[in-house]
């Protein structure tokens, strides 16, 4: 049966959508439990929202005549695409060029070394709300910066860094973990 209830946009949570973490914080297991203290928020992000690229590879073997008799999956990526627009936020310099490469706060002044030095996998958490109050949180244990977009200062639009992550298996195999859960009506 099909059910309009079930259509929904993504809105971010209120109070930030996308936060961090060292790999090895522990992890929430559903929509709604707080997140350990690690988790640092990554502040706000571009209107475009959130983009989970899916990108398989397979091969098609085919029966004598034409006809495609099996498709074997030979890999699968797991990607997340979004543009982070607090580019005075030190977390976010840090989540971009590497926390050892960030030092100083805004009072006194924020220096960003920009080399190629390694920037270490994070595991992320992104927190949204669907329509009739529904939380939504993708858990990712375990993903790596695989690319950021060309950063551009001009009148005409915010500065963003808009970035890739390339999600890895935990030990179960598993790149992300999403979770909905009906919250409790707000109260009139």
């Amino acid at each position: 049966m099909t059910t309009a209830e079930n259509v929904s946009a993504g809105k971010p949570k209120i109070g930030g959508a996308i936060y961090t973490a060292p790999v090895g914080t522990v992890l929430p297991t559903n929509a709604t439990e707080a997140l350990d203290e690690a988790f640092q928020s990554l502040g706000y992000v571009s209107e475009d929202g959130l983009t989970n690229g899916t990108e398989m590879e397979t091969e098609k073997v085919k029966a004598w005549g034409g006809d495609t008799v099996l498709v074997i999956q030979k890999s699968k990526d797991d990607t997340f695409k979004y543009v982070l627009i607090e580019v005075k936020n030190k977390t976010v310099l840090g989540y971009v060029y590497g926390e050892d490469n960030v030092s100083g706060d805004l009072a006194t002044g924020i220096t960003v070394k920009v080399n190629n030095k390694d920037v270490p996998e994070q595991s992320v958490v992104i927190d949204m709300i669907l329509r009739n109050n529904t939380a939504k949180r993708i858990v990712i244990p375990s993903c790596k910066i695989s690319e950021v977009d060309d950063i551009v200062y001009s009148d005409d639009d915010s500065i963003g860094y808009g970035t890739t992550v390339d999600c890895t298996p935990d030990a179960e195999s598993n790149t992300h973990y999403e979770y909905i859960q009906q919250l409790a009506s707000p109260s009139a």
